[in-house]
């Protein structure tokens, strides 16, 4: 049975059992700050669950997209996904457990066929503490369908008990909460010993695996001692689709289903590896998963960078190229899985379809982007690891000069057997945070906040920006203050009138050429009276001594002995530092504005990033 029958099926089965169907709610979550993914099926919901009314009644059902960020060092095993569906069935003051629970079993019994002798289930051992009793109600439930006691279990709060906010203890008052039944389907695969004597339902040796949760909201924590019962109880029920149908299958492996098998057979025809391999198989695992969830992350919207959502985003896709990289995968082989992916779900998903061509610019870009920083970076990796630790200096510089998130460095030095601090990896980067912070509060010399590559990177683009400035808007535009960081530039300059999108949008194009064009950086020390005669750009009130330095942009057969001041595009009194040559610049990232401003009578502002 495929996923996409199974998802049809449970919702048709809830539809006819008086539910109101409803489409998956966006990844990013509408009017909640507090979490950067929608993360399960009941997420959007919360406030019905607080008493709201629900505009489409009492009963609704719906598969929603769901993204665990916490899961992204997990995937490569048998059974952890980022992205997933989740089956879901909703009662706000309802129906209770004597109604979801027999549903739930008939569901899973006769409707897909899942063999009753294979499913477990937990309940409630409740707590003494907040004098909250024993699930034996759903226990006997279960018993009347035909679950015997032998495979039901008790469990406390960290594993039967539901709240927004943890444990019993941890929540705060007024929050809603409950117990909760969870059905295991059971792969009858040998215990291993490591995780102890005895294996059960929620034991980690990979023999069960979780496949529904039903949550019976029925209380509300009164003060620090107490619960209250909630004026209405609801149900809250939770399945991993692709679980369920893994379950089918009966194989503990959740890459074994058909959507994920589609891709994995892409992979192999495009890297001449195989699944079955047990060198490869976590790099198809980990390039299934990433690209199925960045397809699902830029059609709802998210566009990768450098902070949260987008940070995400980053993260997967960069990750999913690496092990692309390691499987050997041939060009255009990620374009035709996303083009099967969104074949795969574009019936029950269509603004997938709408989105398609959105998503491949989308993912092709930022691939392109890591790919030009990666293999420098890795050069660089190397002769870190190479020492048997990588520092936290090392790990600081990797992510700010090449690109690499700290817990791509963390995934390297662990395959090599390195040691790595996470502890003084964030020293560096505090550290770093704080001199931005005292860059932005103040001028610099020449307004660099240091001396890192980033930073003489986006240096040598803040003299291509000012030319391209003057070309553009004439040449009474001058630069009127700078600051540079390794994360942008910030350039303030002369000009009466706010830049059209058109200016913008030229400027950039401007910019990147000149970076592509791959042009020598010559600097050349003078009098300060030839400097002049060349007509040399100059910092608005700095006064010069009699020797200057100056730094020339192109052409590309300029040399420190033949400047060819004549045909340089740019020409500056700098102190520096700068790059030698603008590729350097390129393997940084393509140069964009994000902000054109006013800050003064007559003085306009940009800030701009190379991502």
């Amino acid at each position: 049975m495929t996923l996409n029958e199974i998802r049809r099926r449970y919702l048709d089965f809830f539809r006819t059992r008086g539910h109101t169907v409803l489409p998956s709610a966006p990844l990013v979550p509408e009017n909640d700050p507090t979490t950067l993914f929608v993360s399960s099926g009941m997420q959007p919901l919360i406030p019905y669950f607080l008493g709201q009314p629900h505009p489409v009644g009492t009963r609704i059902a719906n598969s929603q997209k769901a993204l665990r960020t916490q899961d992204i060092e997990e995937v490569g095993d048998n059974r952890h996904t980022t992205f997933f569906e989740m089956l879901g069935n909703w009662s706000f003051g309802d129906y209770f457990k004597k109604e979801e629970i027999p549903w739930l079993y008939q569901f899973l019994t006769e409707e897909i066929g899942l063999p009753a002798e294979r499913l477990f289930v937990s309940c409630f051992e409740g707590d003494d503490i907040f004098h909250i009793p024993r699930d034996e109600e759903s226990a006997e439930i279960w018993k009347s369908l035909g679950i015997p006691s032998e495979r039901i279990y008790f469990y406390g709060s960290e594993k039967n008990w539901w709240s927004r906010a943890g444990t019993p203890k941890q929540m705060p008052t007024g929050e809603p909460a409950g117990p909760d039944t969870e059905v295991f389907y059971d792969f009858g695969t040998p215990h291993d010993p490591v995780y102890g004597n005895e294996c059960h339902p929620n034991c980690d040796c990979g023999r069960f695996m979780e496949i529904g949760n039903a949550v019976f909201m029925m209380y509300v924590k009164k003060d620090e001692h107490t619960f209250d019962l909630l004026p209405k109880r609801n149900v809250d029920f939770g399945g991993g689709l692709e679980r369920i149908a893994a379950a089918l299958n009966n194989k503990n492996d959740i890459f074994l289903i058909d959507p994920l098998q589609t891709i994995i057979r892409e992979l192999a025809a495009g890297s001449g590896k195989n699944y079955d391999d047990l060198d490869y198989r976590a790099s198809f695992r980990i390039v299934t998963d990433h690209v199925r969830a960045a397809v699902f992350m830029l059609g709802d919207g998210v566009l990768p960078s450098n902070t949260e959502r987008g940070y995400v985003l980053r993260r997967l896709i960069r990750r999913a190229v690496r092990h692309a990289n390691t499987l050997g995968v041939k060009e255009k082989t990620i374009g035709r899985i996303i083009d099967g992916i969104i074949a795969i779900y574009r019936a029950e998903y269509p603004a997938l379809s709408a989105s398609h061509s959105a998503i491949l610019a989308g993912f092709a870009e930022e691939e392109n982007r890591f790919k030009k920083t990666l293999s420098q970076g890795m050069k660089e990796f190397e002769k870190v690891v190479a020492k048997g630790a990588v520092a936290g200096e090392d790990a600081f510089i990797l992510f700010t000069t090449y690109g690499f998130p700290y817990e791509l460095t963390e995934e390297l030095a662990r395959e090599r057997g390195a040691s790595i601090s996470r502890d003084e990896y964030e020293k560096a980067m505090r550290a770093h945070q704080d001199l931005s912070r005292a860059g932005a509060s103040r001028k610099f010399a020449g307004g660099l906040a240091d001396h890192s590559e980033a930073t003489i990177r986006y240096h040598t683009t803040h003299h291509i920006l000012l030319k391209a400035l003057r070309t553009i808007l004439g040449p009474d535009v001058h630069q009127r203050g700078s600051n540079i960081t390794a994360e942008r530039l910030r350039m303030d300059f002369s000009s009466p009138a706010k830049m059209t999108p058109e200016q913008i949008a030229e400027a950039e194009r401007l910019v990147n050429e000149i970076i592509r064009e791959e042009l020598p950086v010559i600097r050349t020390v003078m009098p300060k009276a030839q400097a002049e005669k060349l007509d040399a750009e100059r910092e608005f009130g700095v006064t010069y001594p009699e020797i200057v330095s100056v730094y020339s942009i192109g052409p590309k057969d300029a040399t420190e002995a033949d400047p060819k001041f004549s045909q340089a595009y740019s020409i500056e009194f700098c102190g520096g530092p700068h790059v030698t040559n603008t590729a350097e610049i390129h393997k940084g990232g393509t140069f964009r504005i994000l902000k054109e401003e006013a800050v003064g009578s007559g003085v306009r502002r940009i800030k701009a990033v190379l991502e």
